[in-house]
C-alpha cells in the first residue's frame, strides 16, 4: 500500500506592522499597498493633507491644531473624521508617535 505524499504546509501569511513601516520614514505618509490608507510616524509638525476619512492615533500621542484655535488630543486607538474644508496641523506630544489616515473613497484604488 503506497503512502501518503508528505503535507507541503503553506507559508504562514504575511502581516504588516504599520508603525514599523511608518517609522522607516519619519515626517513623510507612507501608502500601504493596495488601498488608500497612510501612515505618518511624527517627528515633528506636519500639514495634514486636504481629504475626507478618519484619523486614527496608533501609537504615542499627538495635538490636532484645527482652526479659530480648536484642537484635538488624540491618544492611542482615539480617531478623528477630517475633512478638506476643516486644515490641520499634527504635532506629536510623545516620541514614537504614529498617525494612520483612512480616507474617503473606494478601497483598492490609488489616492
Amino acid at each position: 500500500m503506497p503512502g501518503r505524499p508528505p503535507l507541503r504546509r503553506r507559508p504562514p501569511p504575511q502581516t504588516l506592522h504599520l508603525a514599523r513601516l511608518a517609522q522607516g520614514t519619519p515626517g513623510e505618509w507612507v501608502a500601504l499597498p493596495g488601498g488608500l490608507l497612510r501612515v505618518l510616524a511624527l517627528g515633528g509638525k506636519v500639514d495634514g493633507p486636504s481629504a475626507a476619512g478618519w484619523l486614527t492615533c496608533l501609537t504615542g500621542e499627538a495635538i490636532l491644531d484645527l482652526p479659530e484655535r480648536e484642537f484635538v488630543r488624540l491618544r492611542p486607538a482615539e480617531s478623528y473624521r477630517v475633512t478638506p474644508g476643516e486644515p490641520w496641523t499634527a504635532l506629536p506630544v510623545r516620541e514614537g508617535t504614529v498617525l494612520l489616515l483612512a480616507p474617503d473613497g473606494e478601497m483598492g484604488r490609488s489616492p
